[in-house]
């Protein structure tokens, strides 16, 4: 027997509605079916798991934070973003420096703050740019014989306390809603109890004469095609910040 905050279910909270949307869907085309074996499987039925579903996607993550997350993302992502040509300029500066004081990109911090950027790791590229405004300050004479702005060093330290900020404000949103979540087990508890039933009785409807609707109804496949669906739908820009 579960307690108040124990989950009741083998998958990650945001996997269990789109679980049980994959469900709704298989129920209404074979409604008749399930009509057959039980009266409770009606329309009613079926608008009653869809109202659970969406009480469920309304704590994992509510409209407004959806938006307010979507919009601090691409403010970090623009951010990052623009630190490329910032860094193609340093990286020139670098290269005409005279061999006796020559510095790498990678020992300057460059390289690595580019590969956080290609990777989207706000916290990578904030500690990366700790390196890079620590050699710009301590080269800031040399660098500046050839070329280097104060401007243009000024970016990356502008960068660093921008991406730092959208970066703890993605914290502050996700922590805030894993806290809900817990506080609402029991409303998933709910739901995944009635998707248990819709796939307990679809198995008993097909599993002797169609093995594809069989999968449909078990839990394990419907796990793992939504698996197989986020990772084919996920782009770059739509990748969590590390």
């Amino acid at each position: 027997m579960t307690t108040p905050n124990q989950r009741a279910y083998n998958c990650k909270d945001e996997e269990l509605p789109v679980i049980c949307r994959f469900a709704v869907f298989s129920l209404t085309r074979d409604l008749s079916d399930f009509t057959d074996f039980s009266p409770k499987f009606d329309q009613a039925y079926i608008t009653a798991f869809n109202t659970n579903i969406a009480s469920v996607n309304e704590v994992i993550m509510p409209a407004s934070e959806t938006l307010d997350l979507k919009n601090i993302t691409t403010s970090l992502y623009a951010t990052m973003d623009g630190l490329i040509d910032p860094i193609n300029r340093v990286t020139g500066y670098l290269n005409m420096l005279d061999p006796a004081a020559k510095i790498s990109a990678a020992d300057f911090g460059l390289a690595r703050l580019r590969k956080n950027i290609k990777g989207r790791d706000a916290e990578g590229a904030i500690t990366s740019l700790r390196t890079v405004t620590t050699n710009l300050s301590n080269y800031a004479t040399i660098l500046g014989e050839h070329g280097l702005k104060p401007e243009l060093s000024a970016q990356f330290s502008t960068a660093s306390t921008s991406i730092a900020a959208d970066n703890q404000k993605q914290y502050e949103i996700t922590s805030n809603r894993k806290t809900i979540v817990q506080n609402n087990v029991g409303l998933f508890n709910t739901l995944n109890e009635q998707l248990t039933e819709i796939m307990r009785v679809g198995k008993i409807l097909y599993k002797s004469k169609d093995a594809v609707k069989t999968q449909e109804y078990t839990f394990a496949a419907m796990k793992k095609k939504v698996k197989n669906t986020g990772k084919s739908e996920a782009t770059p820009s739509e990748t969590p910040a590390g």
